[in-house]
């Protein structure tokens, strides 16, 4: 962990502050193009086209939109929390990003100042991610409480559970990584997987755990449950309109290039060079490493927008079971697994190539197991009760034989008479 951070000028903090700020926003405006794009062309459609070379200026355009409509409030809404809920989702969505570093050490431009490019670090920086990450939730909650609807309200309780179930499994998921880099700190991470290879392949198992559980923390698709339109007509913002709107969606999108930041730093070796390119001189150096860093954290966005236009979405006990009784259960039996392998490591019994083996073997059997179907109970059901016994409610056809309740036939009238 670098030295200059807390030591730093007070205009070299706002400078990055604000810097991160704006890469934030024209990101986010650039992945909602990007999605729409993407999704037309896995649909056959154009996608946005006007707006702007390419249609870049569509999410802008949109932006506008929304922040001219209408301003409504429900009658029946608590305003103090209805109007609070989108601002408490989107903050921490902005602050998780203190910690996550861009690149080096660089010179900034016309001066002779040296900085890194991360707005600060500490000791417990990815704990300090999960926890500000997980603020967000209370904005969704309390924006489905105070909105005065059923299904807001049913939205907002689904949110909470999911994000309370998969951030479990998020965490366990970086366990590995904390056990294998020895620091918590994401720039001793980063810097760990430059002496060693990426983390995503020695601990392929965690890296695939956690980006199940960011779609699942994100409330994407197919784990959009709080918003499913099927079920809930739009979910914890179902009353929401013009620029509180907005800013659910903004915490949204960011939320997502947050994660994405996160697997980048955790698992594929943050902002240094892929393999090939690394090799140049200088690729490691400057401004460069921006590139990269943006470069990885797009391929996971991508991911998302793959997952959203291919998937149809789950049931929500479905959903449940997967994070509760087979990514939380993994989650722990894949850390004790790297303890054991470490501890090997350290002592020299055990070379990082049969790592790579034992783990491409547990994730076989992880997939085996998912496509095992359950054994179920078969169940006898019982015959359905004729509706002509007895000849009620109507008479039986012609050539027709009643039944009564217990299966008998029924003796006819002339064999009662005889």
């Amino acid at each position: 962990m670098s030295e200059l951070f807390g030591n730093e000028a007070w205009w070299v903090v706002i400078l990055k502050a604000l810097l991160v700020f704006v890469v934030l926003v024209v990101f986010t405006l650039f992945n909602i193009w990007f999605e729409r794009r993407v999704v037309a062309r896995m649909q056959h459609r154009v996608g946005p086209n006007v707006w702007g070379p390419f249609g870049l200026l569509q999410s802008l355009a949109d932006g506008v939109k929304l922040a001219l409509k209408e301003e409504i409030f429900p009658k029946h809404a608590h305003k103090v929390v209805y109007f609070i809920a989108p601002v408490i989702a989107t903050i921490p969505a902005f602050l998780a990003w203190a910690v996550i570093p861009f690149g080096p050490e660089v010179t900034i431009p016309f001066t002779d100042t040296v900085t890194p490019l991360q707005l600060t670090d500490m000791p417990v920086a990815v704990l300090y991610i999960l926890a500000v990450t997980s603020i967000g939730v209370y904005g969704i909650v309390l924006g489905g409480w105070a909105s005065g609807s059923t299904y807001s309200l049913l939205g907002g309780v689904r949110s909470s559970a999911q994000m309370i179930s998969y951030e479990v499994a998020m965490g366990l998921s970086l366990v590995a990584v904390f056990i294998y880099a020895g620091s918590m700190s994401t720039s001793e991470i980063v810097a760990a997987q430059a002496e060693d290879t990426w983390f995503a392949l020695p601990l392929l198992p965690s890296f695939i755990i956690y980006m199940i559980a960011m779609v699942g923390e994100t409330n994407r698709a197919p784990f959009d449950l709080p918003e499913a339109e099927g079920e809930l007509v739009g979910g914890f913002h179902t009353e929401y309109s013009s620029l509180k709107f907005a800013l659910f969606f903004l915490a949204e999108y960011i939320n997502m290039v947050t994660v994405s930041a996160l697997a980048t730093t955790m698992f594929l070796g943050g902002w240094r060079a892929p393999w090939g390119i690394s090799m140049i001189d200088g690729a490691n150096e400057g401004y460069w490493p921006v590139l990269w860093f943006l470069g990885k954290t797009l391929l996971f966005v991508f991911l998302f927008i793959w997952l959203r236009g291919s998937l149809p979405r789950l049931r929500y006990d479905q959903f449940m079971k997967f994070g509760w009784k087979v990514l939380i259960p993994v989650s722990l039996a894949w850390i004790v697994v790297v303890c054991v392998m470490r501890r090997l490591i350290v002592d020299g019994d055990l070379d990082p190539t049969k790592i790579l083996i034992v783990a491409g073997v547990l994730v076989a059997a992880l997939l085996v197991v998912q496509f095992i179907p359950e054994r179920r109970t078969p169940t006898v059901e019982a015959p359905e009760p004729d509706a002509f016994a007895g000849g009620y409610p109507v008479p039986p056809m012609p050539g027709q034989q009643p039944v009564a309740p217990s299966g008998a036939p029924v003796a006819s009238s002339g064999e009662k008479e005889a």
